[in-house]
């Protein structure tokens, strides 16, 4: 399970703004240098930057985990297959009765339903229990380093040196998962700082240790990120044989009644009306098919994959009584290296893609439709050997 929860730590990454002139790679004693003297430009004593700073190092095992992320190649089936056990799933009804008082306070201040943190809680850190070992300020600065994603990783450094100052880590002690998120629901030092609330009244934001802690601060920071109180986010539906499958996917927005009209109806209780939505259906027109409502894009600050975010907010169903989703019987996907290769014909005709990693992102579906729509394809965004052939 270890190195399962590594491989999803890559969680609350939080678009930040991109620094003018950020810099990476290059001498590692030059660029902590660096960062020490930005920290202190920006009001942190030089005593606390040369604590912070002065013992960090590069953690190769942190660039290692960076770049493996196989399991997001799995397509939807499988994943929630694998991250929804009958286990997890009565382990968090249970958590769900432990805390009920703390998902009470949760509910009424922040609006966000008990299985929405139960998902995360679990797939984080499968309820707590695995946190996490790697340094977290030896993770940060590798990666602020490292120059794939500096302007992601370097304000987070800053943001760390800001939690030392104030009592709420310490740069020998505290670990955590090797993108650099601390505690139960895996949170980065910027989003501690703004959105860590003191669940218990102990005088403290601890959110390794503390229930109360970390809940209330993952459900203050959804809150701070649009959630809407007291609405859904997911509902699994059917869809009539007939449908228009040219219009599933998050690009497509439609009021409920709208999608009731085309002859989409749910599979678990009524569907809300009132709202909008847009028609997921994750491996095509032959797979599991659902409704997200405006609730649901907020997962998409939480975690950028499009599979890791369905698969916790079908669990956030399923811990509160939804039944077991409908597999169908899609067409069979594309393993990682076709993948790949569609990936890299895709680019050579022009398509933005982002890297050529084998799993079948934002670009790369939307790249598939235009595709399907040129070859007289079904527009599902549902790649298969049948379209990579004629690619």
């Amino acid at each position: 399970m270890r190195h399962l929860i590594y491989s999803l730590a890559l969680t609350l990454m939080l678009p930040l703004p991109a620094l003018a002139d950020a810099s990476c790679g290059g001498d590692i004693a030059a660029f902590k240098a660096d960062l020490k003297a930005e920290a202190i430009a920006n009001g942190i004593a030089p005593a606390t930057a040369s604590a912070f700073f002065d013992e960090v190092r590069q953690d190769p095992a942190v660039l290692a985990a960076d770049r493996k992320q196989g399991v997001f190649q799995m397509p939807f089936t499988d994943f929630a297959r694998r991250l929804i056990s009958a286990d997890r799933l009565n382990r968090g009804r249970a958590m769900a009765q432990k805390y009920d008082a703390v998902f009470d306070r949760v509910e009424a201040e922040y609006g966000v339903s008990r299985g929405v943190l139960l998902a995360f809680w679990a797939f984080e850190t499968d309820y707590g229990a695995f946190q996490g070992d790697f340094n977290t300020a030896n993770a940060l600065v590798t990666l602020a380093h490292d120059c794939r994603r500096p302007e992601l990783f370097r304000p987070q450094v800053l943001a760390a040196v800001e939690l030392f100052a104030q009592g709420g880590m310490d740069p020998r002690r505290t670990t955590g998962a090797w993108a650099g998120e601390i505690g139960m629901v895996q949170m980065l030092p910027r989003d501690i700082l703004d959105n860590g609330v003191d669940g218990d009244g102990d005088g403290a934001v601890t959110l390794k240790t503390s229930v109360p802690d970390a809940l209330l601060s993952g459900a203050k920071m959804l809150q701070h990120l649009g959630w809407r109180a007291g609405e859904p986010w997911l509902a699994e539906v059917d869809l009539p044989a007939d449908f228009d499958w040219s219009q599933t996917g998050l690009e497509t927005t439609k009021p409920v009644s709208a999608w009731q009209d085309m002859g989409v109806t749910p599979r678990n209780g009524p569907l809300a009306e009132g709202l909008t939505g847009a028609v997921l259906v994750p491996q095509g027109k032959g797979g599991p098919a659902f409704l997200a409502y405006p609730n649901f894009r907020v997962y998409f600050d939480w975690n950028q994959s499009f599979t890791y975010v369905l698969t916790a907010a079908y669990f956030a169903n399923r811990l509160e009584g939804a039944q077991v989703f409908d597999a169908g019987n899609p067409a069979p996907g594309l393993n990682g290296p076709q993948m790949k290769t569609l990936q890299t014909k895709l680019q050579a005709r022009g398509y933005d893609v982002g890297d050529i990693d084998g799993i079948l992102g934002a670009g790369t579906r939307a790249a598939v439709r235009a595709e399907q729509a040129r070859l007289g394809l079904t527009i599902d965004g549902w790649p298969t050997a049948d379209l990579l052939s004629k690619l």
